[in-house]
């Protein structure tokens, strides 16, 4: 399985996952031009894809689906929910209702060699998801845009061979930035985003021998940097004394909004 970041942050997200048989597309929250150059990078094309998961709404990660959807007639793969907030975004334009296939929360789904399962988190919007995607022989997963985690979500992120995991932003920046205080308030609450610290925490809790590799993504242009999220989430992995992991033991990324990210063979 090869897994690589289009583009990951606030400013638009779009993943891609597969095999040598089938190959899906996580959020398209950015230009179609772009992510047909980052197909590209690495010999794939927009059209080679067997389907779009939507994992919620908002616009840094649908802005490309009207797009994308009414050049390449791909399915698009999100919940009842989800699907009913895209159909109201006039700024997308139509989209072929035939293209829609609604998923659950915690039921797999098949694509080609692919097995899917979505799973539920805490964000504002109207049915968010995360994915896990496995095939006979790895398995990964793209888990952003959650406030907290539980216990289901890391039941979901154990046992993988490589993940995208969400940090958004350091605490003190975002405290002391020029935010208004409700959008503080909304990304610091339950249906927010993950710091730098909680990831790093979330992360020490699903770590295992088998981990290649791990992308460090949706991170904030205003109060993160790549390096701060780095270091905070391998100094929280190797502070947590529940682990016998440190944050050297693993190879660990962050995802950029603006360049593909390297390509991750498993």
């Amino acid at each position: 399985m090869d897994f690589f970041s289009i583009a990951s942050g606030s400013s638009g997200n779009c993943i891609c996952v597969g095999d040598s048989s089938t190959h899906v597309m996580i959020d398209a929250g950015i230009s179609g031009k772009r992510i047909e150059a980052g197909m590209n990078q690495y010999d794939y094309t927009t059209a080679d894809m067997a389907g779009l998961l939507v994992t919620h709404e908002h616009s840094d990660h649908v802005s490309g689906l009207g797009v994308v959807s009414r050049k390449y007639h791909i399915p698009i793969y999100a919940t009842a929910g989800t699907i009913r907030a895209i159909r109201s975004m006039k700024s997308l334009g139509a989209i072929d209702d035939t293209l829609f296939h609604v998923i659950k929360p915690d039921e797999d789904f098949v694509l080609g060699s692919l097995k899917i399962h979505p799973f539920h988190i805490s964000h504002d919007a109207a049915d968010p998801v995360a994915y896990r995607i496995e095939n006979d022989k790895s398995k990964v997963a793209v888990c952003t845009d959650l406030g907290y985690y539980d216990n289901n979500i890391v039941e979901n992120l154990t046992g993988l061979d490589a993940m995208l995991l969400e940090a958004n932003h350091d605490i003190h920046m975002l405290e002391v930035g020029s935010y208004p205080y409700h959008l503080k308030q909304r990304i610091l609450g339950n249906y927010g985003h993950l710091s730098n610290e909680t990831s790093g925490k979330l992360l020490s809790k699903v770590l295992n021998d088998n981990i290649k590799h791990v992308f460090l993504g949706h991170l904030s242009h205003e109060n993160n940097y790549p390096d701060l999220a780095y270091e905070t989430v391998r100094l929280e992995v190797t502070m947590d004394e529940t682990t016998p992991y440190k944050g050297n033991d693993f190879n660990i990324t962050v995802a950029s909004r603006s360049e593909v990210s390297q390509l991750v063979v498993i």
